[in-house]
């Protein structure tokens, strides 16, 4: 299966990418609804760079154990599920150039549910309006951060340029 957001954010690529490798951005873009805790990493989007985290699906709390496998500075980093709910999670950030000085930011998420067929069948819709609700939370939260330079060296970054 397969789920893409993508929106404006007016601001250079490199100070929208700069956001995502912020400290604390990961939890920053937790929307509050969702119940996570961060238990280790965070701190670097490099290949090999893993970050876990305690969230719950009900009253049953699940270990999500995500590595990262891509890293092109200013313009795309990757990570895939090694331990969590999904069968099979690989999830691109894309931060495209919009030729206005602005960024298409654009989150890519080939999944598979649990269960198979089965879970398709019985999840797929389910899932469908989560990760919707999941991502236009996280691309309004990145709009309204970057656009205001609310993170940790934003000054920094929008005086380096794109």
């Amino acid at each position: 299966m397969e789920f893409v957001k993508e929106s404006r954010i007016a601001a250079p690529r490199g100070v929208v990418f700069a956001f995502h490798e912020s400290p604390g951005a990961i939890l920053r873009l937790t929307p509050p609804w969702e119940r996570v805790e961060l238990i280790e990493g965070g701190e670097s989007l490099q290949p090999g760079q893993r970050v876990v985290l305690r969230t719950w699906i009900g009253p049953w709390p699940v270990r999500w154990v995500a590595e990262h496998t891509e890293y092109e500075p200013g313009r795309l980093f990757a990570d895939r599920q090694v331990q969590g709910p999904f069968s099979r999670w690989y999830h691109r950030h894309r931060f495209l150039d919009d030729g206005a000085g602005g960024t298409l930011l654009r989150d890519e998420v080939e999944y598979e549910p649990p269960l198979g067929a089965l879970g398709r069948w019985l999840g797929g819709g389910v899932l469908e309006r989560k990760l919707r609700k999941l991502f236009d939370y996280r691309h309004e939260t990145t709009r309204r951060i970057v656009e205001a330079g609310d993170f940790p060296d934003a000054a920094k970054v929008l005086l380096a340029g794109p």
